[in-house]
Formats: structure tokens, C-alpha cells, sequence
């Protein structure tokens, strides 16, 4: 409970101080909009092509991880996607909350949580699931979003359109580009290694604060604390039972990766959706509020998951 705690706290004071910083006016009424430009155009495709960059093959070699955690996360947006659709969402609204219920935040949570819990012996898992999540199923909801955004129907024009479009997505470029960097075996610069490292360290943290900034926006509630409930119980719940029964069951893992693929499917919803909604204008306060009550949520289900697996060992 304690280490669960020792590493959700700074998560709760970034958006704390970012809350303050708005409800005093020390930021004004568009800081959450700016900082979150900085993040998606600068802090965040640092962040993945750096990530990209850095893969290696016999990192990624780990089929039967990679489609457990694939499928588990894959299985939980396509739900909320199908239902979220069923009930009259637009697409890039369901998009939207479709990544809030199955994006885990294994980069600020995870890579912490899973080293206190696992060692060292977690870097890998956790890297493959953070390229999968941050890059490949990040992707595929801009992709859809791209889709639902565009007014021309014809195939052959929107297909140009949505791919002109991507082309110019720094989300998608950026993890394009560092795997290009990869293959090629190419070194990046010292000073390239340091930039990377400083932009990206930033991701996180002004993220977080921007998050902080939009909640102390007062609006009205409507259905939003409802979907956030329904959002928050899909990524705490589902996803990690889903994970669980193709980890053990279906692709007969070992039981430590067992194990860390189910904690890693039972991390919050990191802050990826909540920056979609604001870089395309679509309404976030679905997302935001996902996001803090799975961190909150978190809490409890995260300590008392690591509590039973100490237990059964």
C-alpha cells in the first residue's frame, strides 16, 4: 500500500498545483489549451521517438506477451467503442473514450510500480507495452478520430485526406521516425540524446498540470460522472481480468509474467486520451475525470492486487 502510494502521490500533486494555479489565477483561462500544444508537439513525439528510437528486436521478441497485452487492451477499446457508438456518440467522441478505458499509464506509473514490485525483470514487458499502448492503439484512435473529422465520403478522397492528415500528426510521425532511426542502427548525437531526454522528461508532468488546469474549469456535470465511472470500471476491472485470463489460460505464460502483464493491464488511465481531446477540440471532461478517478481508484485496486500476489507466492 505504501509503495502504491509513495508513487501516486506526485501524480496527485501535479494536478493539485495545476488545479490551484488556476482557481488563483496565477494561470489564465487558456494555459490548459497551451500547455497541452507543448506536449503534443513537442514533449510527447520527443518522448515516442525516443522510445522508438531505443527498441531493439530481442526487446520486442516476446510474441505470445505481446498478444496478450495487445488483445486485453485492443478487446477493451473496441467495448467501449461499440457501446459508447450504440448510445449516439460521434466517432471521435467514442474514440476518445474508447483510449480513456484502455490506455494504462505505464510510463509515469508503471515503470516505477513494476520495478518496486518485479526488479529488473520488468523493463521489458513494461517498454513492448508502452510502445503498444502509446504508439499502436494511440494510433489507431487518431486514425478513427482523423476518419470521423473529415466531411468528404468518397473512398478514394478521404483515404488521401485521413492520410495527409496523419502525415502532419506529430503523434504519428514521431514513433514512424524512431523506428526508422532503429532499423537503420543509426546513433543519435550526445546532444541529441540530451535534448530528447530533457523535452520528453516533460511529457508527463505538464500533462498532468494541464489536466489540473481543465479540471478547475467549472461546467456543467450532464452524464460525465457516469461515463467516467463506466470508463474508470472498464480500465480497473476489465482490462485487467481480461488480461489475466489470456495470460494464464490461453497463452499459459510464466506465472511472474503472469503476473506483471495483469498489474501493467490494471495501471490508471495515463493522460494520452485527455491530450487527444484537447488537441482536436472535442469535449474532455469524460476523459479528465477518467483519469482521476482510475488514479484514485488505483489506489486501492493496484495495492490490494500486489497484496494478493505476495500472498499466493
Amino acid at each position: 500500500m505504501l509503495s502504491t502510494l509513495e508513487i501516486l502521490i506526485p501524480i496527485f500533486a501535479l494536478i493539485l498545483a495545476g488545479f490551484v494555479c488556476r482557481r488563483r489565477a496565477v494561470l489564465g483561462p487558456t494555459a490548459a489549451s497551451e500547455l497541452n500544444r507543448f506536449v503534443v508537439w513537442l514533449a510527447l513525439p520527443a518522448l515516442l521517438f525516443d522510445t522508438m528510437a531505443h527498441a531493439t528486436w530481442q526487446q520486442l521478441d516476446q510474441p505470445a506477451f505481446i498478444a496478450t497485452f495487445w488483445i486485453a487492451g485492443a478487446g477493451v477499446f473496441v467495448l467501449i467503442l461499440a457501446l459508447r457508438m450504440a448510445g449516439g456518440l460521434h466517432l471521435a467522441d467514442a474514440s476518445i473514450d474508447a483510449i480513456a478505458a484502455a490506455y494504462p499509464n505505464t510510463g509515469y506509473i508503471g515503470f516505477p510500480l513494476c520495478l518496486i514490485a518485479f526488479g529488473s525483470s520488468s523493463l521489458t514487458p513494461t517498454t513492448i507495452a508502452t510502445i503498444l499502448i502509446a504508439c499502436a492503439l494511440f494510433a489507431i484512435a487518431i486514425v478513427l478520430i482523423e476518419i470521423s473529422l473529415q466531411s468528404e465520403r468518397r473512398p478514394h478522397k478521404l483515404g488521401l485526406k485521413v492520410l495527409t492528415s496523419l502525415a502532419r500528426n506529430p503523434l504519428i510521425v514521431s514513433p514512424i521516425a524512431g523506428v526508422l532511426v532503429s532499423a537503420a542502427q543509426f546513433r543519435l548525437p550526445g546532444s541529441a540524446e540530451t535534448f530528447l531526454k530533457l523535452l520528453s522528461g516533460a511529457a508527463s508532468p505538464c500533462a498532468l498540470i494541464s489536466l489540473g488546469l481543465f479540471l478547475a474549469e467549472r461546467r456543467p456535470a450532464g452524464g460525465v460522472a457516469r461515463s467516467s465511472l463506466l470508463l474508470a470500471g472498464a480500465k480497473l476491472i476489465v482490462q485487467p481480468l481480461l488480461a489475466w485470463w489470456l495470460a494464464a489460460r490461453v497463452f499459459a505464460l510464466p506465472v511472474s509474467l503472469v503476473q506483471m502483464t495483469v498489474v501493467l493491464a490494471a495501471l490508471p488511465t495515463g493522460t494520452g486520451p485527455f491530450m487527444l481531446a484537447e488537441f482536436y477540440r472535442r469535449e474532455a471532461g469524460v476523459a479528465s475525470r477518467t483519469i482521476l478517478l482510475s488514479t484514485l481508484g488505483s489506489l486501492v485496486s493496484l495495492s490490494l492486487l500486489l497484496l494478493y500476489m505476495r500472498h499466493g507466492q
